[in-house]
């Protein structure tokens, strides 16, 4: 049997395909196919997309668009309006307002920031089911996927890996890992590195070990912009306009989804330690690693025995390590 991986530079990251089973290559070929699709519909950052034509033209009138579009959109809606959640779809024009990750990138007046805020309401996207249209109430108002699309993107190549009889696989989004079937090394089980948020890129903080999961991590340490000796991190909160305060470094969630994973880093981030253990640990099959920015490591019942810290320098195998 054999296996192919296939690394590809795409939606703003580098993502990579690994793929056991008869035509391996042909498989990851279809998948970049669907992955650049994905992109051409769901960028944000492009004008041509349709999230973009949302932006100009669904203030003036509804707006039809590709049901996998209608679809993410409104399990975002949801999440966005469920109590306590820092997951905000409408959040767009406040990322674009502060463009941290960009070469841009600034600290807004305070006066643009809480103008900015009567756009920011998730309500104002109004959904037709039937019709399969997305309304915006207000001018100016955008949404922005980013939290939750690449979880989503993974979910559909594996699903297709395995219906075209993958023995094992794993999608890497650049950060959100999902696996099938044992791992390269011959294990029934995948150990994925969790990012240390204090050091480059690469370095693990600890192990995980999964099979037919995804594992995503958000941090605060990915996208900063440093400006008179203050540090602004790239995930905000969307009812002050500022970047969340918190003493969380890093938000790791292990799901069978990787949509579900994506959801929940966001969802969750901007809750205490002892809330976000506490409120995981009453959800089922969801499993979640804190790290706190003075480093302490905090994780789910359901994941003792599964998780341990690791040094830097650690000879330990890891089948990935990411973001």
């Amino acid at each position: 049997m054999k296996s192919f991986t296939r690394t590809i530079p795409l939606m703003g990251t580098n993502i990579s395909l690994y793929i056991e089973g008869t035509d391996a290559e042909e498989l990851a070929e279809e998948a970049v196919n669907m992955l650049i699709r994905y992109e051409q519909v769901f960028s944000a950052n492009s004008e041509h997309s349709q999230l973009a034509m949302l932006k100009k033209e669904a203030a003036s009138h509804p707006l039809r668009v590709d049901k996998e579009l209608y679809d993410l959109i409104k399990i975002g809606k949801e999440h966005s309006l469920n109590e306590d959640s820092f997951l905000n779809i409408s959040i767009g024009p406040l990322i674009k307002l502060w463009r941290i990750g960009f070469r841009e990138a600034h600290v807004p007046e305070d006066t643009e920031i809480k103008a900015m805020l009567e756009l920011l309401n998730p309500e104002h996207i109004q959904l037709d089911d039937e019709l399969q249209t997305v309304h915006l109430f207000k001018k100016g108002m955008e949404i922005d996927l980013g939290a939750i699309a690449k979880g989503y993107f993974a979910d559909q190549v594996m699903a297709f890996f395995k219906k075209n009889g993958a023995a094992s696989a794993m999608v890497d989004m650049g950060g959100n890992v999902l696996v099938h079937g044992d791992s390269p090394t011959g294990s029934s089980h995948w150990k994925v590195g969790i990012q240390n948020p204090f050091l480059p890129r690469g370095n693990a903080a600890a192990l995980v070990s999964i099979r037919e999961q995804s594992v995503v991590t958000s941090g605060i340490y990915e996208r900063v912009l440093e400006k008179e000796g203050s540090q602004y991190h790239h995930i905000f909160n969307s009812r002050t306009g500022y970047p969340i305060e918190s003493n969380i470094a890093s938000l790791t969630i292990i799901a069978d989804r990787s949509l579900d994973c994506d959801i929940y880093t966001t969802e969750l981030f901007g809750l205490d330690i002892v809330s976000i253990i506490h409120k995981v640990n009453n959800m089922k099959d969801i499993e979640a690693a804190v790290i706190t920015t003075d480093g302490n490591l905090a994780y789910t019942d359901n994941l003792r025995g599964r998780i341990h810290s690791i040094s830097s320098y650690s000879n330990e195998i890891v089948d990935a390590i990411y973001i």
